[in-house]
């Protein structure tokens, strides 16, 4: 699967230029003409990488970045400012609005290629370890949920040993087919929370509606 990257440029001729070197290096590309723009593509398109002039009419890039970066569902893109600004106050600017990285007009080819590669790397790291935060707190979650059913799970099914034992034979020939379902449901959670203590490496499933479920068996 090819890395994507989504430009974002004003200027018709460079936005040209930057789709052309980044398709011929293998990159699946998709541009916008300013940052009003680029939030409409980024519903149907997931770059890893956004190359962004800083000034373009409507919304620039720095707004652009400034938007994305308080957005969980977009923070983690890795956003490159495209500049002919070279000041130390526009870059520390840029850096509080949370830009990753400055090329100055113009800019290298290779240069600019090095460091999407840079870009696709991090991005890539970052989201593994925001899945192994994830399914190390799935874990802990079910471990919970297992210990805290696991308890009032014991005292119930004591309670029905009691009640077995307190019953007269016939009574209790008379109520063993809801004495068998008890125990039997009883018997399929005690399984469900051993599953859900020894959770190691949980699995979501698709289950309805595009909702998930955590497989245990």
């Amino acid at each position: 699967m090819k890395d994507s990257v989504l430009i974002v440029e004003d200027e018709k001729d460079t936005r040209f230029i930057l789709e052309k070197l980044l398709s011929r290096n293998n990159y699946e590309v998709t541009s916008a003409v300013n940052g009003q723009e680029a939030l409409e593509v980024l519903k149907t398109f997931s770059p890893k990488v956004i190359l962004a002039d800083w000034t373009m009419p409507i919304m620039d890039g720095l707004a652009l970045c400034n938007i994305l970066k308080n957005d969980e569902k977009y923070k983690l893109i890795y956003f490159i400012i495209l500049t002919a600004r070279s000041s130390l106050k526009d870059r520390i600017m840029g850096l509080d609005v949370g830009a990753d990285d400055f090329l100055i007009k113009p800019v290298e080819n290779q240069e600019l290629l090095a460091r999407i590669r840079s870009g696709v790397r991090i991005f890539n790291l970052q989201n593994e370890l925001r899945s192994i935060e994830h399914s190390k707190a799935v874990v802990e979650m079910a471990c919970t949920i297992g210990h805290k059913i696991n308890n009032p799970l014991s005292s119930l099914l004591l309670s029905v040993k009691n009640i077995e034992n307190e019953l007269l034979q016939k009574d209790k020939a008379k109520y063993s087919e809801d004495f068998n379902s008890v125990n039997e449901s009883i018997e399929r959670i005690k399984k469900f929370v051993n599953e859900l203590i020894h959770l190691e490496k949980p699995e979501v499933v698709s289950y309805f509606e595009e909702k998930g479920m955590i497989k245990t068996d």
